[in-house]
């Protein structure tokens, strides 16, 4: 268990288990508004980069695939796809929390959370919940028709993924329909339309996340069989490294397939040096995973916004060329 919890309901400062000692919000966000950004998991930014990455994967290709190249609302695109993915992963994770909060008190790593550690009132994460969506909702506004379209369709598997748990071993899928939306969202946003060359980067999207995010379930393994609660780590076991190979090839080709249809000349040897670089530090994070080490597994779950980035550099400078 981290340093910071002292009790079964989490650090006397509130902090939560798996935060880094050094996070923003508790070394700079005023006492009384610190619970909320806790909620939101803005002391936790990893999930935020990996709800963004698919985002600016799309946007990248989409300017890639278009003849007439990049325009000037491709920068608020760009933009707004950060705040959104910060607004939507914090009211995503706070309907998580709301729904887990039984659960989360069960969980070394997840009882010093606000809700189970009495820091935030079920009706309070609510509240918040509703606030961060509208502030979603409004920057979705600004976006084309099939963008808004196809931003109201990604609240389904939202809404689902905190009961995926309890009814499959494979909840990371569900996990991967949601946090990888945003590839074919900024996608539509700059081509004002649905483009078939973003459905194969957003299934080796959900490919990536079942990657990264068995990773990260390989902490929780030992608690959640005492609960009861599913897992593809629980489910894959001592086959892990085999499976997680897998989901790499999946993911890679994939994303090379749709690099293919949206890119050509220089353009595309740019994207697919970028591609190699994800495969590369994906590769990395196989040969270095031991899933009996949970803070390498933290480590390298988080890790994982290096190799998005790596895609995200590649793609962006192949759509402006």
């Amino acid at each position: 268990m981290s340093e910071h919890v002292s009790s079964a309901h989490g650090a006397p400062d509130g902090r939560v288990a798996d935060a880094t000692a050094e996070n923003w919000v508790d070394r700079f966000c005023p006492a009384w508004s610190r619970p909320w950004a806790r909620l939101a998991r803005a002391d936790r930014p990893a999930g935020t980069w990996l709800l963004l990455l698919p985002c600016w994967w799309g946007l990248g290709l989409a300017m890639a695939a278009d003849p007439a190249g990049p325009r000037l609302y491709d920068l608020w695109i760009f933009a707004g796809c950060g705040l959104g993915a910060f607004l939507m992963r914090g009211a995503g994770c706070t309907w998580n929390d709301i729904t887990d909060r039984h659960v989360d008190g069960q969980v070394a790593r997840t009882r010093s959370r606000p809700i189970p550690s009495g820091q935030v009132s079920v009706r309070g994460a609510a509240v918040w919940m509703v606030v961060q969506a509208l502030l979603a909702c409004a920057i979705l506004l600004s976006f084309p028709a099939a963008a808004i379209w196809l931003g109201i369709l990604s609240l389904a598997p939202v809404a689902v993924y905190p009961f995926a748990k309890r009814f499959t071993w494979w909840p990371q899928v569900f996990l991967g329909l949601a946090f990888n939306w945003g590839a074919l969202l900024a996608w539509a946003a700059h081509a004002e339309g649905f483009a078939l060359a973003s459905v194969p980067l957003y299934i080796a999207g959900i490919a990536w996340t079942l990657f990264y995010d068995t990773i990260y379930a390989h902490q929780d393994r030992e608690d959640d069989a005492l609960i009861g609660v599913k897992s593809t780590a629980r489910l894959f076991g001592e086959r892990t490294h085999a499976w997680l190979g897998g989901f790499l090839v999946v993911s890679v080709l994939l994303i090379g397939l749709s690099v293919g249809m949206a890119t050509e000349g220089l353009s595309r040897w740019v994207a697919l040096a970028g591609l190699a670089g994800f495969a590369a530090h994906l590769a990395w994070q196989l040969r270095r995973l031991d899933i009996h080490d949970t803070g390498l597994c933290l480590h390298l779950f988080r890790a994982n916004r290096d190799a998005g980035l790596i895609l995200a550099a590649a793609f962006g400078l192949a759509g402006l060329l």
